[in-house]
C-alpha cells in the first residue's frame, strides 16, 4: 500500500491548529514540533534574563517576553526563552512583531536546532539586531551581533557583559547565571 506524504504546513494553517491544542509546538516551516520540557537550570536562566531585562526596560518603548510568546522567522513559528520587541502589539495578539533580541538557552535535546537552524532563522528576519545563546553547564554565551550585512559571532565568558545598545540595555552575564548550580565537570575541574 502505498502512502502519500503529508503536504508541508503553511503558518497560518500551523497557528489555527496550535490554538487548539493544549501543549505548545513550535513550526519548522513544515510540520509541527513539540516542544520539549526544562530543567531547573534552563529555567532559573531564562528567568534571570526576563527579569533583569524586564527591570531595565520598564517605562520605554522595548519590552522583554517570556517563552510562552511565539515569533514568526523565516516562515517558522518559535518560542524563544526571551525575546525583546519595540514594536506596538495589540494585547491579544499571538504572535509579538518585530523582534529585535532573542535568547535561548541551549539544551542537549535542542543544541543542533539551537545553533544552526534558529541561528539562521534569526539572521534572516531583518528586525532581529542579536541572538544570544546561554549555555547551561557553564556560564558562557555566544552572541551574533547584526553588523551591517554580516551576523558576527562573539564568545562571551563569566565576567562579560551583554551590551545590547539597539535597546539601550546593558546586562551582565553573571546575572543570567545567579542560584544556577553547575554540574560537576568530567575532568573535575569545576
Amino acid at each position: 500500500m502505498n502512502i502519500a506524504p503529508c503536504k508541508p504546513w503553511i503558518v497560518d494553517e500551523f497557528l489555527a491548529w496550535e490554538e487548539r491544542q493544549e501543549l505548545r509546538y513550535e513550526f519548522d516551516g513544515i510540520r509541527p514540533v513539540a516542544m520539549a520540557g526544562v530543567t531547573l537550570n534552563h529555567s532559573l536562566i531564562a528567568g534571570n534574563v526576563y527579569a533583569g531585562l524586564r527591570d531595565r526596560l520598564r517605562g520605554g518603548p522595548c519590552r522583554v517576553f517570556a517563552e510562552t510568546v511565539k515569533i514568526e522567522v523565516a516562515g517558522r513559528i518559535r518560542y524563544p526563552d526571551v525575546v525583546i520587541s519595540c514594536s506596538p502589539a495589540a494585547g491579544n495578539a499571538t504572535v509579538l512583531p518585530d523582534p529585535v533580541v532573542v535568547f535561548e538557552v541551549l539544551s542537549e535535546g535542542t543544541y543542533r536546532t539551537d545553533w544552526y537552524d534558529k541561528n539562521e532563522e534569526y539572521r534572516d528576519t531583518p528586525s532581529i539586531v542579536r541572538y544570544i545563546m546561554l549555555e547551561q553547564e557553564t556560564s558562557h554565551a555566544t552572541m551574533f551581533s547584526r553588523e551591517g550585512d554580516r551576523w558576527i559571532g562573539t564568545l562571551l565568558g563569566a565576567d562579560a557583559v551583554i551590551d545590547m545598545p539597539e535597546i539601550g540595555v546593558a546586562l551582565k552575564l553573571a546575572d543570567a547565571y545567579e542560584g544556577v548550580e553547575f554540574p560537576p565537570r568530567p575532568d573535575g575541574q569545576g
